[in-house]
């Protein structure tokens, strides 16, 4: 009888020691799993806080350059309110720090970066310089494609004549009512969600001011 007891005491320690083992193992697949979703949970959020940080800045750039074109005026060298435009490269004059002096502006697109240079005027009688003096990044993921360009142009027909509008470039500045930005961006191109799509329109107040 005591060896059976024995024996049935044995198998019941070993029997034990693998409960713990699998419970063990157990635990530990179940943290690595947790682990495994909370890290694919805080990448997601983080994804998505700068998704959204990124929505934040390209609405505000292009709120400002709206707002810079639609004051577009006559250079202080005479020049036309609108150097040139094209489909990523815009050129006008402004008075964008409200120092009434007008500046000439330039937009354009570069390393999926949209980018503003400012060149201030000089001399008596006034001239600009022949580039920007300052450059400074406006909005960054920036991923407009060729088909997709970033400044659209509107003739004073618009919107009766949809035929002819948005003008195709290149294009004649004197015929520039409307100026529409559009900003598609993307922090990571690869990955989900889809591009962001900002725009706005900037009707030009003070061109009919002036003979082209």
């Amino acid at each position: 009888m005591s060896h059976e007891r024995a024996t049935t005491k044995k198998y019941s320690r070993a029997f034990t020691l693998i409960e713990v083992i699998v419970a063990i193992s157990i635990f530990g697949l179940g943290m690595a799993g947790f682990a495994y979703l909370f890290s694919r949970v805080w990448e997601t959020n983080h994804f998505v806080i700068e998704e959204g940080e990124t929505a934040r800045l390209v609405s505000r750039a292009t709120n400002r350059i709206v707002e810079e074109i639609r004051e577009a005026r006559q250079g202080d060298d005479g020049s036309y309110p609108i150097k040139s435009g094209s489909d990523f490269d815009l050129v006008f004059y402004s008075d964008v720090d409200n120092d009434k002096v007008t500046e000439r502006v330039h937009y354009f697109y570069e390393d999926n970066q949209l980018k503003e240079g400012i060149a201030k005027p000089s001399g008596n009688p006034a001239s600009y310089p022949g580039s920007d003096q300052s450059v400074v990044t406006v909005a960054s993921f920036i991923v407009n494609t060729p088909s997709e360009p970033i400044f659209y142009y509107y003739n004073s027909q618009y919107p009766g004549d949809s035929a002819h509008n948005p003008m195709s470039t290149p294009i004649s500045v004197g015929d520039i009512r409307l100026v529409q930005v559009r900003l598609y961006a993307n922090i990571n191109p690869n990955r989900a969600p889809d591009n962001i799509n900002i725009a706005s329109f900037a009707e030009l107040r003070n061109i009919n001011e002036y003979a082209y």
